[in-house]
């Protein structure tokens, strides 16, 4: 792939800020409690690495989703969890923008792309993940409110986020999406909302919980798009941010790789550096070649959604292939290290968990794998 020189200005930003600033404290964000520095967030802003995709009038920068990627990529090399900030605003903003009322748009999508507001996405709920559109959380009409009554749960910065985009039940149960509506809810000042967070095995900083809502009244001017009809219009956005996703994988992965070749150079058995064992540097090899195949389908897809053509089957790809890819190479280069690897002095051990639960969230292996078996075969691949 050909970059401008515009797009190699922002990936060189990107990437001095995910190594000088990122990577050094990777492990220590997570060891001191995994909170989300507000304050790395709002350098982002400053860098102008938030929303780069977005309009210039919301403090976008109007780049193309290739060079979104370029800056994912980068981002997450040097910190897999801070890099899922600007993935999710490059989705929530995007929705906000398509479908909430302009004085929403206004207000929130300019605080997101400063690095000033977090919101997360709740689609989920307790009784199913991958049937998404199942829900009970119940939305009913009141005048000119919503009242909203239920529970969303594995939500990404449930206990962090300063706002929500959720989707509710607007009609029967037997609609199944065409009763679902979308709704953007502030916390502050938002009464009716309680959340917690979960012990996860990764990605603690970016957290993950349950969002319940008591009676939480909503104002009608913050339902996003129509009623009955926020399943189908707002999960559009979704083919982009897995195809991201695909990237922050990668990223990560490849961060492992450079640090385990320059271990094997370095590190001697039997009298010579032991990346002259092909042992050792064949998994290697093998590792960067894998990362850099879902690198290029990952691109092609961003490629493809630049170019206005179809691209959900190539994203679905991309979403179950960088987790599982990636998850393999970082536990390949663990192994590298020998016994030191396994010492959570370093970073792999991290990396691999972090990764392995995007082999979950935002859609399974097999899920993933059923949209492009339908994208193929039309509804003669799914199985009732």
């Amino acid at each position: 792939m050909v970059l401008t020189e515009d797009q190699r200005a922002l990936q060189e930003t990107a990437r001095r800020f995910a190594r000088e600033r990122l990577l050094p404290d990777y492990q220590k964000r997570e060891k001191d409690g995994g909170h989300l520095d507000r304050g790395l967030v709002a350098e982002m802003g400053r860098l102008g690495l938030l929303g780069v995709d977005l309009p210039e009038e919301f403090g976008g920068l109007g780049v193309d989703a290739v060079t979104t990627g370029l800056i994912a990529e980068e981002l997450a090399y040097g910190d897999f969890n801070v890099s899922a900030v600007p993935v999710g605003i490059s989705l929530n903003a995007a929705i906000l923008i398509r479908h909430a009322q302009p004085e929403v748009v206004r207000e929130w999508v300019p605080k997101m792309t400063r690095g000033e507001a977090v919101v997360a996405i709740c689609l989920t709920e307790p009784r199913g993940g991958s049937d998404a559109s199942n829900l009970a959380l119940k939305a009913r009409k009141d005048g000119d409110h919503y009242v909203i009554n239920g529970e969303k749960t594995s939500i990404t910065f449930a206990d962090r986020a300063d706002a929500y985009l959720i989707f509710a039940r607007t009609g029967r149960p037997e609609e199944g999406a065409k009763g679902v509506s979308a709704f953007f809810i502030p916390y502050e000042g938002t009464k009716g909302i309680s959340r917690t967070k979960f012990d996860d095995v990764g990605s603690a900083v970016i957290g993950r919980g349950s969002v319940f809502f008591d009676d939480v009244r909503v104002p009608a001017s913050h339902r996003l798009g129509d009623e009955g009809k926020g399943f189908t219009q707002v999960m559009q956005g979704f083919d982009y941010s897995r195809a991201l996703i695909g990237l922050q994988c990668v990223g990560a992965a490849q961060a492992s790789l450079d640090e385990a070749w320059a271990y094997a150079k370095e590190r001697e058995a039997f009298g010579k550096p032991i990346g002259q064992f092909q042992g050792v540097s064949f998994p290697l090899a093998e590792g960067e070649s894998q990362i850099e195949a879902v690198r290029q389908l990952c691109y092609h897809a961003l490629a493809l959604r630049d170019a206005g053509l179809p691209h959900t089957k190539e994203a679905a790809m991309c979403k179950w292939m960088g987790p599982r890819n990636a998850f393999d190479v970082i536990h390949q280069c663990l192994l590298t290290f020998g016994h030191y690897g396994w010492s959570k002095d370093l970073p792999h051990q991290q990396r691999m968990r972090d990764v392995m639960g995007l082999e979950i969230g935002d859609g399974t292996a097999q899920i993933m794998k059923l949209i492009i078996a339908r994208e193929r075969i039309g509804r003669a691949a799914v199985q009732y």
